[in-house]
């Protein structure tokens, strides 16, 4: 059994998520909450609120546990590109890409 919880098109790139995500993969539910909370990055509220989401997914839709949960799975996929032009020299004109992501995080139940 497993419960999930997407946030998509979030105004970040993915990279920057990644390196958050790398922090919390196959962490308690808990043990997750107090890393993001105290993790300086763009990133980690959004994530904090995204493992929230996914712990009350566990709970409220398949009766899990949620002492035992545990993150099986964190990923950022890329979204599409907001593309924007920025004015340089000699009228030329440079593409701003703002990327955005679609972010997953599965939680499982601990086995015993």
């Amino acid at each position: 059994m497993e419960a999930r919880a997407v946030a998509r098109y979030v105004r970040i790139a993915p990279r920057k998520v990644r390196i958050v995500l790398d922090l919390i993969r196959n962490k308690d539910v808990d043990e997750a909450l107090a890393i993001l909370k105290f993790t300086p990055k763009a990133a980690s509220p959004i994530v904090y609120k995204l493992v929230n989401s996914a712990a009350a997914n566990a709970e409220h839709n398949y009766n899990m546990n949620r002492d035992n949960l545990y993150i099986s799975q964190a990923y950022a996929d890329q979204g599409p590109t907001l593309k924007r032009f920025k004015a340089r020299a000699m009228g030329r004109a440079g593409m701003i890409r703002k990327r955005t992501s679609h972010i997953t995080i599965v939680l499982k139940e601990k086995e015993g």
